[in-house]
């Protein structure tokens, strides 16, 4: 296989791209990194491109992401918003551990954002769903079942009131 070729080919692997946890905001458009190649107090930084970035890239396909190498004395990422503003983060002399666990206080979304994000595919990707923040309305949008009885009423041996009135003398 040549893509296992090459310098810690695990991160091309598909288990390891799913497996990012930082799940960016969906204000941000682009996020800028900058970093020198030298030095001790890039180290983190260098690190944190090499294992994480693209898991980032793989987890937010939306965002453009952008690395500048040896043209800034302090390691910083910047991110540029949709309403226009931007944010620095100071990543000087820091782990990629450190940096990771920032970043996903700062600008990742929060666990419970990602689990009713989660929620809503769910509803919508089940076509047998129908109600609420679902691709139908109503049952009685898909083809075959009774309309609704606010448009046309029901027969009467489907009516509850019908069958019951039958039954007692």
């Amino acid at each position: 296989m040549p893509f296992m070729i090459g310098q810690a080919p695990i991160r091309r692997t598909l288990n390891y791209l799913k497996a990012g946890k930082l799940i960016l905001k969906d204000e941000i458009q682009i996020l800028s990194i900058n970093y020198n190649t030298y030095g001790k107090h890039h180290k983190g930084t260098r690190d944190f491109i090499f294992w994480n970035l693209p898991q980032i890239q793989y987890k937010n396909p939306n965002v453009q992401i952008v690395t500048f190498k040896n043209m800034t004395p302090t390691p910083f990422i910047k991110c540029y918003y949709e309403n226009g503003n931007t944010m620095l983060i100071d990543l000087d002399s820091k782990t990629k551990e450190d940096i990771l666990f920032h970043l996903q206080n700062v600008i990742g979304k929060t666990k419970h954002t990602l689990q009713q994000e989660n929620i809503m595919q769910e509803k919508k990707d089940n076509s047998a769903n129908f109600g609420v923040d679902c691709h139908r309305n109503c049952i009685c949008v898909v083809p075959g079942q009774i309309p609704c009885p606010a448009i046309v009423p029901l027969p009467y041996h489907m009516r509850g009131k019908y069958k019951k009135s039958l039954k007692e003398p």
